[in-house]
């Protein structure tokens, strides 16, 4: 069952698109703020692969995630969230992607 915080975090990534989802993703998934109980690491790598596919400025230069403060807001609201919130954001950034991933092909 969610809560509050985590519905009102996941509204927002529904209004978000593909090439945002991946960048919050890869943001996640490299904060040491965020406890996930998933591999790190591995979470990263599928996001990274992704937004290069998708995004021809994450492949030639440093992204500057001062330009998307969607991105920077639901990172604070994340951190804020216990253990068992932030994986369910996570576990919904991760399936939504790979379902609209696949929509993309």
């Amino acid at each position: 069952m969610r809560d509050e915080k985590v519905n009102n975090v996941i509204s927002i990534i529904k209004n978000m698109d593909l090439k945002n989802k991946l960048r919050l993703g890869l943001c996640i998934s490299s904060s040491s703020y965020i406890n996930l109980e998933y591999n790190k690491a591995y979470i990263y790598s599928i996001f990274d692969k992704k937004l290069k596919e998708f995004d021809k400025e994450y492949l030639t230069s440093y992204v500057n995630m001062r330009k998307y403060p969607v991105i920077l807001f639901l990172m604070a609201k994340i951190m804020e969230m216990n253990k068992t919130q932030q994986n369910q954001v996570v576990m919904y950034l991760y399936n939504i992607s790979n379902i609209e991933n696949s929509k993309n092909i």
